[in-house]
């Protein structure tokens, strides 16, 4: 099992029809006071440890979720148990409200994202032992910066497999906080800008970054990915997709994909595939976690983009 942290979220999701480029002044920077009318607005279930623990629960791998939400997401819980995703560490504190992104998309797929973090908060009052006992691994997800560091230290401890991605909260870490959350992990991922601050505030290069971690995963948007080990390193291709709707939550189902598939013995190139086309999936529906597939309709796809039969022993359990 995987136990996944970070937020559990509800996702509003707004769609501009231009690109925000085309808005900005260069010479205004200083005074910037932008308004967009959007076209479109979705309210969605989101939030990183949902997001991780349905995508790999579609894969067939058994997730928890560790997170403090407030008394709103009774039925966001409900929801994932009967996803088959053990909710017994996920705290509802009442009189909080969950954690809330507000995210503008534009023809360009950038984003602009307000956070308001909310119960979040106090996930520091949870640990290991507040979720399912003998998980075989932990990602460890953008949070409440006491939450990230005592799951970090609490794996290491007890000699845990942990995936380190502070995403959105690098802003919030200086590169202490950074480094000490590299230091053990078995994988630390982000996109490729998250890995330059990443590289900026612990002061080291790739392969310093690999002094520290197992392996360094870079994702690049419509580029693929790239997973750096100290054998070197491998470019993964993206998953072509059908349309591309939204991108919210492709990062996040691309990590689910990955350490399903590291976990259930395939290879780095092979697992950053199989990552790629459950991102891919994600990008196709507006919402992070509104996509479905079945075994057999993944595993087809993963034939026809790149040529891999995924055999039982990926599908195991």
């Amino acid at each position: 099992m995987v136990l996944c942290t970070g937020s559990i979220a509800y996702d509003y999701i707004l769609t501009f029809k231009g690109r925000f480029k085309d808005h900005i002044l260069l010479d205004k920077t200083h005074i910037l006071n932008l308004s967009f009318l959007v076209d479109d607005l979705q309210k969605r279930r989101g939030g990183v440890a949902g997001n991780y623990a349905y995508n790999l629960a579609l894969l067939g791998y058994p997730s928890a979720v560790l997170a403090t939400a407030g008394s709103d997401a009774a039925e966001y819980r409900d929801w994932l148990t009967a996803h088959g995703i053990d909710c017994r560490g996920l705290r509802l504190l009442d009189g909080e409200l969950s954690a809330t992104g507000f995210t503008t998309t534009d023809m360009d797929d950038n984003q602009l994202t307000g956070y308001y973090g909310g119960a979040m908060w106090r996930a520091g009052m949870l640990g290991l032992d507040d979720g399912p006992p003998d998980v075989d691994a932990v990602i460890v997800g953008p949070n409440d910066p006491a939450a990230m560091k005592r799951l970090v230290k609490e794996c290491r401890e007890r000699n845990v497999p942990f995936v380190f991605d502070p995403a959105h909260q690098l802003p919030m870490m200086d590169g202490a906080d950074v480094t000490d959350g590299i230091g053990g992990a078995w994988i630390v991922i982000g996109n490729d800008y998250e890995l330059e601050l990443i590289q900026q505030r612990t002061e080291r290069d790739m392969d310093g970054l690999l002094e520290l971690a197992e392996v360094v995963v870079t994702t690049l948007g419509r580029q693929g990915s790239r997973i750096n080990t100290r054998d070197g390193a491998i470019d993964i291709p993206p998953a072509p997709a059908v349309r591309e709707v939204d991108p919210t939550g492709a990062g996040d189902a691309y990590r689910s994909g990955l350490v399903a598939g590291l976990m259930r013995g395939l290879d780095h190139a092979t697992a950053g595939r199989v990552a790629s086309l459950a991102a891919t999936y994600a990008v196709e529906q507006i919402g992070t976690i509104e996509h479905h597939y079945t075994r057999e309709e993944f595993s087809a796809r993963c034939r026809d983009c790149f040529g891999l039969d995924l055999d039982d022993r990926f599908w195991a359990g």
